[in-house]
């Protein structure tokens, strides 16, 4: 019985670990390149424009957090990486770049949970027991993962994605004023998920994720069509 417990434990932690490392990493990878992509090889420089999870790993966010809440009754399961550098200063223009190296890392994540659908869809059409396949299990975690992330990303509060969209978007004397929120954004974030009662998820994350992944099933519709 010990054994067997241990072992579904492992193959719990792997059917996360795997679609959460590839969200994670891609995330901050698409970051880099996109900056690269308008003038600033920060990112390259440090070793950060690249796929290998090593390294985006944040011992906090890409470890001990994702344990923690894997480990915990729910199955509720997050996780980040450690920010890749940017300096918008190096960017072409920084007024209009920086916002869409902000938005690529939750597009990436958008993009992969699209692709884990696709997967989704093309085992649950070929094999028999899904419930019971590994790579099945591994695809769902994919999709909602990334949707999660996604939605978690754009909120709009620094150093959040959605805040340094917000930031690009605003006049110039309105973004240096919510600049100066920054160093307590990560203290807003925490105090919203967890000092309101869910009201964060409820309210801004699950809607995000069940619009992305209505417009998800719009687009594999033909698909479904095709193999109904």
């Amino acid at each position: 019985m010990g054994d067997f417990d241990i072992a579904t434990m492992i193959q719990k932690i792997t059917v996360f670990v795997i679609p959460a490392l590839l969200a994670i990493t891609v995330h901050e990878a698409a970051h880099a390149y996109v900056a690269k992509y308008f003038g600033d090889d920060t990112a390259e420089r440090m070793g950060r424009m690249t796929l290998n999870p090593t390294a985006h790993i944040d011992p906090i966010g890409t470890i001990l957090l994702p344990l923690i809440t894997l480990l915990m009754p729910g199955g509720f399961f997050f996780g980040y990486a450690k920010p890749v550098p940017v300096v918008a200063s190096r960017l072409r223009n920084p007024a209009k770049d920086m916002p869409m190296v902000a938005l690529a890392g939750p597009m990436s994540n958008f993009i992969m949970a699209f692709l884990w659908s696709i997967l989704l869809f093309v085992l649950g059409y070929f094999v028999a027991d899904t419930e019971s396949n590994f790579f099945f299990k591994v695809a769902s975690v994919g999709v909602i993962f990334n949707l999660i992330l996604f939605a978690f990303n754009m909120l709009p509060i620094l150093p959040l994605d959605g805040g340094r969209v917000l930031m690009g978007l605003l006049p110039a004397n309105m973004a240096r004023s919510f600049a100066q929120l920054e160093p307590y954004g990560m203290f807003i974030v925490l105090g919203l998920a967890f000092m309101t009662g869910g009201l964060l998820f409820n309210y801004w994350v699950y809607p995000i994720v069940n619009v992305a992944q209505s417009i998800i099933n719009l687009i594999l519709y033909p698909l479904h069509a095709l193999f109904a």
